[in-house]
């Protein structure tokens, strides 16, 4: 009988011992699992954005436009890390006619049709008195660019024509691609209802024209960045275009362009409500104050 009891008890300590290294084994089991579980999430993380990656905070740059007490946007593409800063996504996504920012685009349309042999060749003013004084004289592609001489660019597109303008206008794909009738050859970049684009759409117009992947040969297009300069240091290249769209109300202020410094491109379109001329200058003010928000021109050391 002592014999029996001893072999059960035997028996019970080994299978207590079995379940404990059975118990043991799953547990282990649990807690790898839980590892590489965790390794996996923490694999499956979404990437950080750029700002992160480069430790960098992200601007608040509508403080600018609460400056100027204005409404507007802005949009900021760095290239070199694939990064959009911005105020005011809807407005950036939203199209309104280009204005004198369509100067950029007229002016490869004509460069590339030989309308105009070069940046120097001087058109005739035709005397009739406008209300800017710097439109009213004879001037050249360069300079009409400078000082946003309406009349200069209506002439070039009246010389291009409705047909050339509309094959151009859908080989880039530039904005919704409406320029109107041919009566409109002259001013359907003026005009809300026809010719419209969006800050974004800027921005990648601006990208192509950099890249040099547009519809023309790279002599025009090395004019029109030429002319395109606005300031230039040994640091960085300024290059932009103003417009004023004056048939909304409010009137819109466009400033678009783009600035290499720090072998970088940053490019970069701004909007702002206006009401009277002495609102213009806020429109490259702000875009300034906030690309000086990224650390760009200033003075490199």
């Amino acid at each position: 009988m002592k014999n029996i009891l001893f072999r059960m008890e035997l028996f019970l300590r080994r299978t207590h011992r079995t379940q404990a290294i059975i118990f043991t084994v799953i547990g282990c089991l649990i807690v790898l699992s839980v590892i590489t579980f965790g390794a996996m999430y923490v694999v499956a993380q979404p990437a950080s954005t750029s700002s992160e990656r480069l430790g960098v905070k992200t601007p608040n740059l509508g403080r600018h436009f609460q400056e100027f007490g204005r409404e507007g946007s802005i949009l900021i593409y760095d290239s070199k890390n694939n990064h959009f800063y911005e105020h005011n996504p809807q407005r950036n996504a939203t199209a309104i006619a280009p204005a004198s920012t369509f100067k950029i685009f007229n002016a490869l349309v004509a460069l590339e049709t030989s309308v105009v042999p070069d940046d120097v060749a001087v058109l005739t003013w035709d005397g009739i008195h406008r209300e800017v004084d710097a439109w009213n004289h004879d001037t050249n592609l360069r300079q009409a660019f400078k000082d946003s001489t309406v009349w200069f660019y209506q002439v070039l597109a009246r010389r291009i024509g409705y047909e050339r303008m509309q094959q151009f206008i859908n080989k880039v794909g530039y904005g919704n691609r409406q320029i109107g009738t041919a009566a409109d050859i002259d001013r359907f970049w003026l005009q809300q209802q026809i010719l419209q684009i969006t800050p974004k759409e800027q921005i990648k117009f601006l990208q192509r024209l950099y890249q040099g992947d547009l519809p023309f040969s790279q002599r025009t297009i090395n004019l029109v960045k030429d002319i395109m300069v606005r300031e230039q240091t040994p640091d960085y290249i300024l290059r932009g275009k103003t417009g004023w769209l004056t048939t909304t109300k409010p009137n819109v202020g466009w400033f678009v362009g783009y600035l290499e410094q720090n072998k970088n491109v940053y490019f970069f379109a701004t909007t702002l409500d206006m009401d009277k001329a002495e609102d213009a200058p806020a429109r490259i003010e702000i875009t300034r104050r906030s690309l000086k928000d990224l650390g760009l021109l200033a003075q490199i050391n």
